[in-house]
């Protein structure tokens, strides 16, 4: 099966240009700025061809979400697997990397095998998984195959099911060997500490479930300060590749911009950083309209650290916009900081949220598809995908912009059922999403029998 992709605007690599995209099976063909590629179809005329006339759209490569918690295995009753790759192809996205700390944790070799298999199955999307460390398991690293995987994943916080890696030895251990692997360490900072002490402070002051309204005093600016300050230090003392998880203040920030003084290339960066789209779109006042359905770890803080985190991903210093999904049920999400669940679903909206971000001004188009497609495929080294190349993988996503719509609860295709945005009106929608050259979504409806492939590394 052949697709030809026609009138449409290509973002990729810093362009912008009308053109063409010939897709052959599951690679591109051919790209073309200059030239009918009808002809290129016809050249075999028992291969039948699909026309998409994409006039007023835009071609971007499908987004890479570096940072998913899908709640496969275990925790199913809210997403599994199949539903939130079903939003993810809803929302423009191709590839995700999922996080360990489902039930049982991936923390071993035999639980990572059991995910990819779970992913054959039922994911609809391309896929991978996060190894996750912990203060004993270093020693199994070495039995991992780096081809398969995006990295180690790495919890420097509380709130993580259990994950906490606190113990200094543990820490060196962990950054000295993923040096020598070559593979980069994702790190959610945030000092438990500092936090314990504020949590108990609020519970002097405001009872054992202090409103939510307190959730960035409690889980503070300076609790990810020092505790990115530290993965900094570490990932530098053993020339570990440290990529941070969701910023959420300016002096991170900073932290960030000065760990990279002089380095302009994303390939010579030894520590990375993300933001993702809930830090990038709300701040702490928010939550007296929104409530927990915006309490997320590292909490949301001022409007700021929003403007600065603004500012960073604009100016090259955040390297990837994800949306760190983490779907609740909304059973989940009643009360204040100790007993609301943290984390909001987001990664069927975060494209057409950060597109919303182009239009205020605050990106470029050619920016944005460089966070969300290309930067992930280069830091993570993933084979063939995150460019509209020709011979590379066929993902791509179409989406139109100044076409009003608004999201409600019928459009939601994540289990969980809601959303942070749920009333809000984007300007621009997503049209369709190809993966392997097959749409998965279009017309609003995901194709539930299609099953993406598994991501190559390095």
């Amino acid at each position: 099966m052949r697709t030809l992709i026609q009138n449409a605007f290509i973002v990729n690599e810093g362009k912008v240009m009308k053109g063409t995209v010939l897709v052959d099976g599951d690679r591109i063909m051919e790209v073309s700025f200059d030239s009918d590629l009808s002809a290129a179809c016809r050249r075999n005329d028992e291969i039948p061809v699909e026309l998409i006339d994409a006039t007023g759209c835009f071609v971007l490569p499908g987004v890479i979400d570096d940072h998913v918690h899908f709640r496969e295995p275990g925790l199913t009753a809210k997403a599994d697997i199949g539903s939130e790759s079903a939003a993810a192809a809803a929302g423009g996205v191709t590839s995700y990397f999922d996080m360990p700390n489902c039930v049982p944790q991936t923390t071993s070799p035999e639980a990572l095998d059991e995910k990819f298999a779970l992913a054959r199955r039922k994911s609809h999307v391309n896929y991978s998984f996060f190894f996750g460390a912990t203060n004993d398991n270093a020693e199994l690293f070495g039995r991992l195959d780096t081809s398969r995987i995006p990295g180690i994943k790495l919890f420097m916080g509380s709130s993580t099911g259990n994950m906490l890696v606190d113990k200094e030895q543990s820490l060196n251990t962990i950054f000295k060997t993923v040096a020598e692997m070559g593979v980069p360490v994702m790190a959610h900072c945030e000092d438990t500490a500092i936090i314990n002490a504020n949590m108990a402070r609020a519970k002097a002051c405001c009872g054992d479930d202090p409103d939510v309204s307190m959730h960035s005093k409690i889980r503070s600016a300076e609790a990810c300060i020092e505790s990115t300050r530290l993965a900094v230090s570490l990932a530098q003392r053993h020339n570990a590749r440290l990529h941070v998880a969701h910023l959420s203040t300016a002096e991170e920030v900073e932290l960030i911009r000065q760990a990279n003084a002089g380095v302009t290339n994303l390939t010579d960066k030894r520590i990375t950083a993300e933001a993702v789209s809930g830090h990038l779109l709300f701040t702490a006042s928010d939550h007296a309209a929104l409530g927990a359905r915006i309490k997320i770890n590292p909490a949301i803080k001022t409007a700021a650290d929003r403007d600065a985190l603004r500012r960073a991903v604009a100016d090259g210093t955040v390297d990837i916009i994800a949306t760190d999904h983490a779907p609740h049920l909304l059973s989940e999400k009643q009360g204040g900081c100790c007993r609301a669940a943290s984390g909001m679903p987001m990664v069927q909206f975060s494209l057409v949220a950060m597109l919303g971000l182009v239009d205020e001004g605050v990106l470029t188009l050619e920016r944005l598809v460089q966070l969300m497609c290309h930067n992930p495929a280069v830091l993570f080294g993933i084979r063939d995908r995150g460019f509209i190349r020709r011979g590379y993988k066929a993902d791509l996503v179409i989406v139109r912009p100044s076409s009003p719509w608004t999201v409600d609860a019928a459009c939601i295709k994540s289990k969980c059922g809601w959303s942070p945005v749920e009333g809000k009106t984007f300007s621009w929608r997503v049209e369709r999403t190809i993966c392997n050259g097959h749409t998965v979504f279009a017309d609003g409806k995901v194709d539930m029998e299609y099953v993406g492939e598994e991501l190559e590394f390095r």
